[in-house]
């Protein structure tokens, strides 16, 4: 995978790597609550996407109650909408420690781990291989999701509180991200037994956090994973769609292989702070430009930032976040063609 890495940025062409899975649930003709509770209505979309459109990788769901209600959150689940977290978990720092880290059995785990080695095993048997024209150097990945540490905080003590936490009792706020830093790091360790070739590590969370804070709240945990997991066969992507730009070195100081970032900054302006060895992907609206826009708009979008991306060799093209239910297939089209794919 690091060799991938770097056949991208050698390679005169620009990659495309949208995250989404949406459309492919409702072109097999299922709900989300399907997909994000049956692994293999889930493997199904990701393969039935990759087999359609010619980008770089693939990609699972983005879904960021998987880990915490493997904690013990309450989940709330919809046909149309990925799932939410329902309540708070935490109530006080007591909570905190006697928080116990769950196993890879607990609540849905069990079916994301599921879908990413059948994902994993029908690439193989099937060779489902990314449709690019020739020439392109590189071939066909495949990435599993996770949450990010102090995303994960969050969602179990609440993210309000979280933030009064990290300045009231720091220590209890290190113990809590401490345990969520543990569990995905064995979750990301089964993701790549089960065959992924890397994780899309969400960590939204941490953008509200000045960059000094994201490094002490957020990186330094990001990167105890990255130093645990990554290698030369599996690379981790940052991914915080929260972050304006204000924090992009903090996400740099984890060492992960590529930073995904989200439409709320300038791509041009963050990429500076992104070594040249490492992927920077982004940026493009998932809701104004792929779900409410047109493929004419969706075109001039993607003209406009590959114009200003044209100096940096490390650039993917990409959606800034998940693409959201009932994306029209026309503008993700208008996405691929407007690369000339």
């Amino acid at each position: 995978m690091l060799q991938w890495v770097a056949d991208i940025i050698r390679s005169k062409d620009v990659a495309a790597i949208p995250v989404m899975t949406h459309p492919g649930i409702e072109m097999i003709g299922h709900t989300v609550r399907e997909a994000v509770s049956d692994g293999r209505i889930h493997a199904e979309a990701v393969v039935a996407l990759a087999k359609k459109y010619p980008s770089a990788a693939a990609c699972t769901i983005m879904d960021l109650t998987v880990e915490a209600e493997a904690f013990g959150a309450s989940v709330v689940f919809s046909d149309d909408a990925v799932p939410a977290v329902s309540g708070r978990l935490l109530n006080s720092i007591e909570d905190i420690e006697c928080l116990q880290v769950p196993s890879l059995h607990a609540g849905r785990v069990p079916q994301y781990l599921k879908a990413n080695l059948l994902i994993a095993d029908t690439f193989q048997k099937e060779k489902v291989t990314s449709p690019l024209p020739a020439g392109r150097g590189w071939g066909r990945a495949f990435f599993a999701g996770c949450i990010g540490p102090f995303s994960l905080a969050g969602r179990l003590y609440d993210m309000a509180e979280m933030m009064m936490l990290i300045y009231e009792q720091p220590q209890a706020a290190h113990t809590l991200l401490s345990k969520c830093a543990q569990f995905i790091a064995k979750y990301c360790q089964a993701l790549k037994l089960a065959g992924a070739n890397g994780v899309l590590m969400a960590e939204p969370a941490a953008g509200l956090l000045s960059d000094d804070d994201c490094r002490t709240f957020s990186s330094q945990y990001v990167r105890q994973i990255v130093e645990e997991v990554q290698d030369e066969s599996f690379i981790v992507i940052l991914h915080n769609c929260g972050n304006t730009g204000h924090c992009t070195k903090a996400m740099v100081s984890t060492g992960a292989a590529a930073y995904h970032f989200g439409n709320k900054c300038s791509m041009e302006d963050v990429i500076r702070d992104v070594p040249p060895t490492a992927l920077a992907m982004g940026n493009l609206d998932p809701v104004s430009l792929f779900k409410d826009g047109t493929p004419e708009q969706m075109r001039c979008a993607v003209h406009t930032l590959l114009d200003k991306m044209r100096p940096f060799s490390n650039f993917v093209l990409s959606s800034g976040c998940d693409t959201p239910p009932h994306t029209p297939p026309a503008n993700i089209e208008a996405f691929f063609s407007a690369l000339g794919l």
